[in-house]
């Protein structure tokens, strides 16, 4: 069974920081691209940052780059997001994915940016 667990959300203040983590099992995980994705209220859901299976290539939204960094460890299975520099605007569920020849989802965290 695969499993997907995100980790890590809250409430933290304009310009605070939040590390997110998502703990796969069920999958051979150093095969698989991993993503950040988030969805706010009446939007669609966006995708924030991925990496590649051996963590060698990372890519970012646009209203991310520089603020939040994607990281995984094989090892561990798990993959990271740390958001600096947070704005209300980040404010959304954030979903873990795992794609290799099928797309997983994680269950989702909250993060809620607000003074």
């Amino acid at each position: 069974q695969v499993q997907l667990v995100e980790s890590g959300g809250g409430l933290v203040q304009p310009g605070g920081s939040l590390r997110l983590s998502c703990a796969a099992s069920g999958i051979l995980f150093s095969r698989y691209y991993m993503g950040w994705y988030r969805q706010a209220p009446g939007k669609e859901r966006e995708l924030v940052a991925g990496i590649t299976s051996t963590g060698g290539s990372t890519n970012y939204a646009d209203s991310v780059k520089g603020r939040f960094t994607i990281s995984r460890d094989n090892a561990e299975n798990t993959v990271y997001l740390q958001m600096n520099s947070l704005k209300p605007e980040d404010t959304a569920v954030y979903y873990c994915s795992a794609r290799f020849l099928t797309l997983y989802w994680g269950q989702g965290t909250q993060v809620t940016v607000s003074s």
